[in-house]
Formats: structure tokens, C-alpha cells, sequence
């Protein structure tokens, strides 16, 4: 690979630079042949590091893209939820109500059915006490009738009786 050959070059430039005395270290180096290398390196750079160099400069706005729309999944979920909770609610309200309705229906019928028995323990209770009435004044005419039968049946016979003493004289 021609990168790697430039970098080779440039660190034996380095290595066999001057050292400057006095100058903690420094060296005198060829700055012209070390501008040529880095722009012959430019021009050889591999595509892959081209997309890289690339790529990372976009890393902010990916990054900043990631995290709004991160931010936006979120707040759409608390949403949900929330809505969620509400829909709870209202089933749960929803379910509460309709047994308090059952409940206040069943009272209601009890109610209804305890009116109804009176009602009907009323009617049976007038109709047993009629049928007495009924049956005691019954027996009161059957008892007449026989009274007046058996009155009418002893002047019959006194009758006879005094027809026949006549006849016998």
C-alpha cells in the first residue's frame, strides 16, 4: 500500500533529521519534501478513510437525528401510555357504574317482588276471608231452610194427624 511507504518516508525523515543543540530535542527537518509526502498521502488516501473522514463529520447530526428521534419514540410512548391509563379508567369507571346499576336494579326488583307477595297475600287473604263469609252464611240459609222445612213438615203432620182423628170419628 502507497500510505504506509510515505509514512515510512516521513518517519526516516524525521530520524534523520538534524538535532538542534540547545533546543530541547528539536530537529531541522526538510519542510517542502514533508509537504510534498503529505500531499502525495492525500491524494493516495484509500476510499474507505475518505467515507470514514466522512462519516465522522456527519457523527454530530446522526447523532443529534438519533437522539430527537429517540426523544420523539419516547414521548409518543408516554403518550400511549397515558391514553392507556385514561381508556383503563374510563372501562374501570365504566364497569363500576354498571354494577352499581345492577346492583340498584336487583334492589329494585326485590323490592318489587316483596310489593308484589304482599299484594297478592292481600288478595288471597280477602278472597279466604270472603269465601268464609260466604260459606257461614251458607250454612246459616241451609240451616233456615231446614228449620222452615221441618216446621213446615211438623203442620203437615198435625195437619194429617187431626185430619185423621176427624176421619177415625
Amino acid at each position: 500500500m502507497k500510505l504506509e511507504i510515505l509514512i515510512d518516508e516521513l518517519q526516516e525523515i524525521v530520524d534523520s533529521a538534524f538535532k538542534m543543540p540547545l533546543s530541547g530535542g528539536k530537529k531541522v527537518v526538510n519542510a517542502e519534501r514533508i509537504q510534498e509526502i503529505v500531499e502525495e498521502m492525500r491524494t493516495n488516501m484509500p476510499q474507505e478513510v475518505r467515507q470514514a473522514k466522512s462519516i465522522a463529520a456527519d457523527r454530530s447530526n446522526i447523532i443529534a437525528k438519533s437522539k430527537q428521534e429517540a426523544e420523539t419514540i419516547v414521548q409518543q410512548a408516554e403518550e400511549r401510555a397515558k391514553g392507556m391509563v385514561e381508556r383503563h379508567e374510563i372501562t374501570r369507571q365504566a364497569q363500576q357504574r354498571a354494577a352499581e346499576i345492577i346492583n340498584k336494579a336487583n334492589e329494585e326488583a326485590a323490592q318489587i317482588k316483596n310489593a308484589a307477595n304482599q299484594y297478592i297475600e292481600g288478595i288471597m287473604k280477602k278472597a279466604d276471608d270472603d269465601l268464609s263469609a260466604n260459606l257461614a252464611t251458607l250454612k246459616k240459609t241451609r240451616q233456615s231452610l231446614k228449620a222452615y222445612q221441618n216446621k213446615n213438615n211438623g203442620k203437615k203432620r198435625d195437619t194429617e194427624k187431626k185430619k185423621q182423628t176427624t176421619d177415625d170419628e
